[in-house]
């Protein structure tokens, strides 16, 4: 059986009147600017085509405007493509009915979104039950499924009180433990943790990379920070203006950069634990100016 979770085919996502007039001419090369300069055609995403495995995090990183949210909102449909299809467990997302579409996001997809998005007058644990709620799960067992989840996530002790009771950090806790009690396959995770003050923020991907360790779920996680990607991450894809530019592991990014592009995103961070060890082999075995052979790094 294949290990492939989710492929992505030639998808395309055009806004605009008239947008899909412009999939003829970005398929023969058009430039997206001179198609939104002369038509208002924005092209938010331009052919991508990934294929993500199942148990690895998947990170899109890119700049701001550079289409890796409305990549993540293609794969459970929250937005649906001018173009291409999205494959889960092999099985096109559009073919889908209506019904077995909210069926997929309510019990094998779970989203997480930038914002907390709780509900201000329900308790921390009804907040993380309440997709078993709207999944038809009775009361005594959607408690029991979303305390345990709590306690995963350190929040048991909260459980009564009300989100506006929490640090911002708890309350992305309790956004993460309702996404992981309906028990999804995979866990769309959009910017999660950029509201986060830097230590909360560590301790949530801390948290996150401890949860993926024990239930090896298939996560795909959006972010601007390149420090954040290759932290988490399997693999990377880098994004830039509606395309994926490269996608790899931390390692085969840093060492072959795809451009200057890709490049800039390394600035200023040290890189040097992902530095493979191939790159320094011939350092070894040059002899040093004077035909010394003794040389050290």
């Amino acid at each position: 059986m294949s290990d492939i979770l989710v492929s992505i085919s030639g998808l395309f996502k055009i806004f605009g009147p008239g947008a899909q007039n412009a999939l003829a001419h970005l398929r023969q090369g058009a430039d997206p600017a001179v198609l939104f300069a002369q038509h208002k055609w924005s092209v938010a995403l331009n052919d991508i085509s990934l294929q993500i495995t199942q148990g690895e995090i998947f990170v899109i990183v890119g700049l701001s405007g550079s289409g890796k949210s409305t990549l993540l909102r293609m794969v459970n449909r929250l937005i649906a493509p001018s173009a291409g299809e999205v494959y889960y467990k092999g099985a096109a997302i559009s073919a889908l009915t209506d019904a077995e579409l909210i069926a997929l996001r309510r019990h094998d997809m779970s989203m997480v979104f930038q914002s907390f998005a709780l509900l201000p007058t329900r308790n921390v644990l009804d907040n993380a039950a309440f997709g078993l709620e709207l999944a038809g799960i009775d009361v005594r067992q959607r408690h029991q499924r979303a305390m345990a989840v709590l306690e995963q996530v350190g929040l048991a002790q909260v459980a009564r009180q009300q989100p506006y009771q929490l640090s911002g950090g708890m309350q992305q806790r309790v956004g993460l433990a309702r996404a992981l009690a309906v028990n999804p396959t995979l866990l769309l995770m959009d910017e999660a943790f950029s509201a986060l003050d830097p230590i909360n923020r560590r301790e949530m991907q801390d948290l996150l990379l401890d949860l993926q360790a024990q239930q090896q779920r298939t996560l795909i996680f959006v972010t601007h920070d390149i420090e954040e990607a290759l932290r988490i991450g399997s693999r990377i894809a880098i994004m830039e203006q509606g395309k994926v530019i490269q996608v790899g592991t931390a390692e085969e990014i840093i060492n072959a950069p795809a451009n200057a592009y890709v490049r800039r995103f390394f600035s200023g961070i040290d890189t040097s634990r992902y530095v493979l060890a191939e790159n320094f082999a011939g350092a070894f075995s040059r002899p040093a100016a004077g035909g010394a052979h003794d040389q050290t790094l």
